[in-house]
């Protein structure tokens, strides 16, 4: 039972796919057949059903996925790692997450990589678009606000912001002095991220305010946009304190009393598994969750 076997089938159980999988490996379609194959004899039960749109794993996949999946992925982080302290890791690396994050967070620990001799090429979009773009390969890593909920692919928590209701100062004194807060937010104009409105929902809820009447007059998937906005005087939203707070300090925007209380947002780097055998990525990630620990 080899490693390049297991490394195998644990990129086709992922995948669900035998195409899937060959791209991710770089490998020859027949090949990955081969190894899948020959693993198969060497546990002594088929490991997969072929459909006509990829495979499905069987009960003995599940329980070996199970036994070895983390155990070999740490494994060849660990590997990565150890190559990268002895190897050239100059190349490209593709990172793709959201725009203000990147600006106001990412780029101020970049330097580190750059220094390296790699060369960083930025991608922006949600947090679907983050997936899809480490999923199909297209990107190495990446940074979402939104918990990793796809078996292919990993991450970890890097950074946890509050989430606050602001203004400028004249809008949110209006709100603050207004009779009914939940009026008073729908007479004003509100930002939003995305028509979901999940920061401000979950704001919403957690003080036991109404919103069926919340409908943005903005969306952007750049907080900073909201930001200026906001400094100008249109609107109110909610955004994560990171982003916030030296306008707070400097009296451009001015929090919103919160009921209850506020909520968090925490933001995660994404990979795929697959990814961390390239010794340029394995070594970014390592001195990306490094940088970014105090923000934990």
């Amino acid at each position: 039972m080899s490693l390049v076997r297991l490394r195998t089938f644990i990129e086709v159980y992922r995948q669900r796919s035998i195409s899937s999988a060959s791209r991710m490996l770089n490998l020859t379609q027949p090949a990955v057949s081969q190894h899948i194959a020959g693993l198969e004899v060497a546990v002594g039960r088929p490991l997969f059903e072929r459909l006509a749109t990829g495979v499905s794993p069987t009960a003995a996949a599940d329980e070996l996925a199970l036994d070895i999946g983390d155990k070999l992925d740490l494994a060849e982080a660990a590997l990565a790692s150890a190559r990268a302290r002895s190897m050239d890791v100059a190349g490209v690396l593709q990172f793709v997450g959201h725009a203000d994050f990147i600006s106001e967070v990412l780029s101020e620990q970049l330097l580190p990589l750059l220094e390296a001799g790699i060369r960083v090429r930025m991608h922006t979009g949600d947090g679907p678009f983050v997936n899809n773009m480490l999923i199909e390969g297209h990107c190495d890593l990446g940074i979402s606000a939104h918990p990793v909920i796809d078996s292919r692919l990993k991450s970890e928590k890097i950074m946890t912001s509050r989430a606050l209701p602001v203004a400028s100062p004249a809008v949110a004194q209006r709100i603050i002095d207004a009779e009914y807060l939940t009026l008073a937010l729908t007479t004003e104009p509100m930002l939003a991220y995305n028509l979901e409105l999940s920061l401000i929902d979950n704001w919403i809820i957690k003080n036991k305010l109404k919103s069926e009447r919340l409908i943005p007059a903005v969306v952007s998937q750049d907080l900073r946009a909201q930001r200026k906005l906001l400094i100008q005087g249109f609107g109110w939203s909610v955004i994560p304190e990171f982003l916030c707070r030296d306008q707070i300090e400097k009296n451009e925007l001015v929090e919103i009393p919160s009921p209850v209380g506020t909520c968090e947002v925490h933001y995660y780097l994404i990979w795929a598994p697959s990814a961390l055998r390239q010794v340029r990525v394995a070594h970014a990630r390592q001195t990306l969750l490094q940088g970014l620990r105090y923000y934990r």
